[in-house]
């Protein structure tokens, strides 16, 4: 699942008190302005060069994308900037098996390349609840599915990635708060709203290149300062706050920091939740999530996106090194601060009485970097921040659009569908403006604190669902919609349990009920996308089953099929594009007078033919047909990657 939201389950983001912010050379100040000037014109650039009127060319790119930008969009769209915060502030608290939350990555990337994108594909839809639409007929379970994963996407993903980069500006350079979130915020729905999906593509490409390269820098920096990997193993164990709570053992660094594996019972993060459960999640994340799948959707064929799977499994490798272990460096360099335990000595280092750890990156970048790098490290925040909110605002116009709006209007022209699109990203940026303060007001974070849980929830049920619609051709409406009920009220009431009762601090008991104390959230993960499988199968079998030519190219057994496929009752189709009818043709975009009117309609791609023409790119379908060379290379390709990823994790187990 997505590190920046895994990253949370250990006290994150704790509401900061303002620091004494560093000061701006120039040469930072040249940075931060040669990233905006190249990020707004990749943005103008991929906008121009795309089709944006259209249906598939705004919300798909035209399904012209290639492998490479697809597999960099991919890892920038998961990785905002709470990742930078969160998961090297797990990392200095606990070790390294946060970690594999970004290993784990790499085969469910796999798995959707191979495995769930080929059954989009010969279904033919853009958006995933579409999909579920399309498989199991009816209403009720698209509109579910949109309306929780815009729920997801507003209050833990946009809020997660805006307050974690807000902390990163305010701690380590003391701007305003509101100012600088505001700005960015209105930067990345400017090219959001005029370029659609490619201009968000190109520009998370853009954005992946930036993060990389400065994260590697702060890297290696931190570990010349430190000695190296032996310097970090000798060091981290005795980074220990010289104020501590007497008769706790709090103080001291795991005894099992440097291994992924831990024990099964009293680990922080056992292994079987880390190898299971983690894959439920992780499945919903990388597999049936819009946010991820519309783009490899994008792409131009089968082996492009299987391409980009396999880059992006790669580029999930690196966050161990260059974000989990500066953590670990950070609390090594600056124990007091960063390791600190002691509840009055924490509110004045950050503001938090429950822990520090949550500041290991802005503090190795404060100490650390030199000037010029400063402003290299401001743009990689911003570069994480801005690649993941444009991500999101994409998919959630996306899925507002052709799952909810066009559900209340479906006559309404392509024309109305690309105005609604732009104005819902408009939308979503008040909202995350005005989130703000309910972020800054929370107690110590703790909204925070939860949202890894809250994932764990919600989401297992959704891969529950997905698993079996596309592998077990019995699965119907009734047994995917009551499987979807079950897993809600089950995540539900641990939800509610969670939210009532709060972690105990160092030295305290544990007072929560066993269910909270004794059952770790990705086993809770496991159990409730376990016992949702259950309930569909159930259901389905004591109902009647779906007729086989409801199910031609919508399973893994039928996605080569050629026969001709009866949509099942109920679900409304995507328009792509939309057909003016013989009798009634649709109208004309009115041509507006002022300048500023058709300067404002060009820029937002509404001034062209309102229906693409036939040959236009929006409407290329993908085949599952693919050139024997590259798909030996992909093949080939994912089999090295899978091999490096296991043979990372046999050896830091």
């Amino acid at each position: 699942m997505s590190a920046s939201t895994a990253a949370t389950s250990s006290g994150f983001v704790p509401t900061p008190t303002p620091k004494p912010g560093l000061r701006l050379e120039a040469a930072d100040i040249t940075v931060v302005v040669i990233y905006f000037i190249f990020v707004m014109a990749v943005g103008i650039w991929s906008s121009l060069r795309a089709n944006r009127n259209t249906v598939g060319g705004y919300f798909l790119a035209g399904r012209s994308m290639t492998w490479w930008p697809i597999g960099a969009s991919l890892m920038s769209s998961n990785v905002g900037s709470g990742l930078f915060i969160g998961l090297a502030g797990t990392g200095a608290a606990g070790g390294i098996a946060v970690g594999g939350f970004e290993w784990n990555a790499a085969w469910v990337l796999v798995a959707l390349g191979w495995i769930f994108i080929p059954v989009y594909i010969s279904a033919d839809v853009v958006t995933m609840p579409e999909y579920l639409a399309k498989r199991f007929g009816g209403q009720r379970i698209r509109i579910y599915m949109s309306v929780l994963s815009l729920i997801l996407y507003i209050f833990t993903k946009i809020s997660t990635d805006i307050f974690s980069g807000a902390l990163f500006i305010q701690v380590s350079l003391g701007w305003d708060l509101y100012l600088s979130t505001g700005i960015l915020l209105l930067v990345t729905a400017a090219y959001t709203i005029a370029g659609g999906l490619a201009a968000v593509i190109y520009t998370d490409a853009l954005q992946t290149l930036i993060m990389v390269g400065g994260a590697f820098s702060l890297m290696f920096i931190a570990f010349s300062e430190i000695g190296w990997y032996d310097g970090l193993m000798d060091r981290y164990p005795l980074a220990v706050p010289s104020v501590t709570i007497v008769n706790t053992t709090c103080h001291l660094p795991r005894s099992d920091a440097f291994h992924l594996f831990r024990d099964p019972v009293s680990g922080d993060i056992p292994w079987p939740g880390l190898v299971f459960g983690l894959t439920v999640l992780a499945t919903w994340v990388w597999c049936t999530d819009q946010v991820i799948v519309q783009r490899s959707l994008s792409a131009q064929s089968l082996s492009h996106a299987k391409g980009g799977s396999v880059l992006g499994g790669y580029l999930k490798l690196l966050p161990m090194f260059f974000i989990v272990m500066p953590g670990m460096i950070s609390r090594a360099l600056f124990p007091d601060e960063v390791g600190c335990v002691d509840p009055s000595v924490c509110l004045e280092v950050c503001g938090a009485s429950v822990g520090c750890s949550n500041i290991a990156y802005p503090k190795l970048v404060m100490e650390l970097m030199p000037v010029g790098l400063r402003g290299l490290m401001l743009a990689v925040m911003l570069a994480a921040l801005m690649s993941s909110l444009t991500s999101i605002f994409n998919s959630s116009s996306t899925l507002f659009t052709l799952d909810l709006y066009h559900r209340a209007r479906p006559r309404a022209s392509e024309w109305e569908l690309m105005v609604v699109g732009r104005v819902f990203v408009l939308l979503l940026v008040c909202i995350s403006l005005l989130w703000i303060p309910v972020i800054q007001t929370a107690n110590s974070g703790q909204l925070f604190d939860y949202i890894q849980s809250v994932t764990s929830f919600l989401s297992p049920p959704i891969t529950a669902v997905f698993l079996m619609a596309i592998f077990w051709p019995r699965a119907n409406e009734q047994g995917a919609f009551w499987g979807l009920m079950s897993g809600l009220v089950v995540g539900l009431i641990r939800m509610v349990l969670e939210f009532s009762y709060v972690s105990p601090s160092c030295g305290h008991p544990d007072l929560r009920p066993s269910v909270l104390a004794d059952v770790h959230y990705l086993y809770f993960a496991l159990i409730l996308g376990t016992l949702t499988c259950l309930v569909i199968v159930a259901v389905s079998l004591a109902t009647a089953p779906v007729p086989k030519e409801h199910l031609y190219r919508l399973t893994w057994w039928s996605r080569h099929s050629l026969k001709p496929r009866t949509d099942l009752p109920g679900p409304w189709t995507t328009p792509e594009p939309v057909t003016p009818e013989p009798v009634t043709p649709e109208p004309e975009t009115p041509e507006p007078k002022s300048f500023c009117q058709r300067f404002s309609l060009w820029l937002c791609g509404l001034s062209g033919p309102s229906s693409a023409g036939p040959g236009d790119e929006s409407i290329q379908v993908m085949s599952l047909e693919e050139e024997p060379v590259w798909r030996r290379v992909c093949n080939a390709n994912a089999l090295l990657l899978l091999t490096v990823n296991v043979f990372l994790w046999g050896y830091f187990a």
